[in-house]
């Protein structure tokens, strides 16, 4: 049995009231249509969450939201601004075949670099641009047994690819 992870970095996110604290940011025009086109990439491909993983801060969840699925997310300061290390803290106790789990950089970017025995060849990898998506698959029957290394890429996107800028 496997274990699927789609790990997405948040959407672009406006930086235009600098009253707002960074976890009140929400996404830019561009996020929103980046999210979206995420979202329908995804269920074209057929990469179907069964648990939804979220950051609290408010442009991870307008990603989620704007993605189009009707998982309840769960939501969580967690993974809002944490290393690689904490990543994989939140991800061990998940219950779902197939996670989404959405969060910020750097610790997401990092997350995906050390999660993976081998990098998918997409020149943006390293970087993990906003709306970065990885979907990477897990030989084990529970996400308490991944480690790091133990993924393979089974895709890799990021919104550049699906929409003109």
């Amino acid at each position: 049995m496997t274990r699927r992870l789609i790990l997405t970095r948040h959407a672009k996110s406006a930086w235009d009231k600098p009253e707002l604290s960074d976890p009140e940011r929400p996404l830019n025009k561009r996020g929103k249509r980046s999210a979206e086109a995420l979202g329908h990439w995804l269920r074209q491909k057929g990469y179907m969450p069964d648990q939804v993983l979220t950051s609290s801060a408010r442009r991870t969840q307008e990603t989620y939201k704007r993605m189009g699925f009707d998982i309840p997310p769960e939501v969580t300061d967690h993974l809002y601004l944490v290393t690689a290390n904490q990543i994989l803290r939140v991800l061990s106790q998940a219950k779902g075949e197939t996670v989404l789990l959405l969060g910020h950089n750097p610790g997401i970017g990092q997350f995906a670099a050390e999660i993976l025995g081998d990098p998918p060849e997409h020149p943006k990898f390293d970087d993990y641009p906003t709306g970065a998506t990885l979907v990477a698959d897990f030989d084990v029957d529970d996400w308490s047994r991944i480690a790091w290394r133990g993924g393979e890429a089974v895709d890799f996107i990021v919104p550049r690819d699906l929409i003109e800028a």
